[in-house]
């Protein structure tokens, strides 16, 4: 069983990510700050299905110095990693004029030096077996823009450019890297929008509705996948074609 890295995996888009992986197959690690009952409930329910697996390991990635020693667990608990899913991310709000540079260096070390390092040291197993897939969590804000979210559009759009860059790195290894943008996803992107401006943006949309978490998933799994071994260094926006 091939093992998948999915970080902020114990909650929201991360958790059904999880559970999407371990349904295909995957043994899936989840690694987050913090545990949760809901990855404890997908944890057994993908030992019920007999289909694959979920296991938990707790990390901040904030503390960038410590990933190697995680990295170390993994392969000591673990051994090879096959995939990895970046996903860990904060959402802090702010307009740049007023916002602390606390919260905007947090951004960054949280959502565009972490997953640099995380890779850094995934890709290492993966090119040692001579195959493997990255896949990394972007948004559609990276390429809209969002008003009170300029930092937040830097840190996603950060991770296209890395990924376009690492899949030529890598590719002669036979490792795919490709990004996934989703857009306001229903139940999590949306959670703290009134109902009013939730209309508004599925108005904009092609489909005029809100994509949920699964259409995410689903998009991750394709690209987990041997069906997307010929695809790298893409980005594939799920947005219900908010973009369009």
């Amino acid at each position: 069983m091939r093992n998948v890295i999915v970080t902020g995996g114990s909650r929201g888009l991360g958790l059904g990510m999880a559970r999407g992986l371990a349904a295909s197959g995957f043994s899936v690690i989840a690694i987050a700050r913090s545990r949760t009952h809901e990855i404890d409930e997908a944890a057994q329910e993908a030992v019920a299905a007999g289909t694959g697996a979920i296991h938990f390991l707790p990390f901040d990635f904030a503390n960038l110095d410590d990933i190697p020693a995680l990295f170390a667990t993994l392969r000591e608990q673990h051994g090879p990693i096959y995939g990895l899913v970046n996903n860990a991310g904060i959402g802090t709000e702010g307009v740049l004029a007023t916002m602390d540079v606390s919260k905007i260096e947090a951004l960054v070390r949280i959502n565009t030096i972490a997953p640099l390092v995380v890779t850094k040291h995934a890709v290492r197993s993966m090119m040692s077996a001579g195959n493997g897939r990255i896949v990394n969590i972007s948004s559609i804000i990276a390429s809209t823009g969002y008003s009170g979210l300029s930092v937040y559009a830097a840190t996603k759009a950060s991770l296209i450019g890395f990924t376009k860059s690492l899949a030529r790195e890598v590719g002669t290894l036979g490792i795919t890297v490709n990004a996934v943008a989703p857009g306001f996803v229903e139940t999590s992107m949306t959670g703290g929008m009134d109902e009013a401006h939730r209309a508004t943006i599925a108005r904009r949309s092609a489909l005029r509705r809100l994509p949920d978490v699964d259409d995410v998933v689903h998009a991750v799994d394709y690209l987990m996948s041997e069906r997307a071994r010929n695809v790298t260094g893409t980005v594939l926006t799920v947005d219900a074609g908010n973009t369009a």
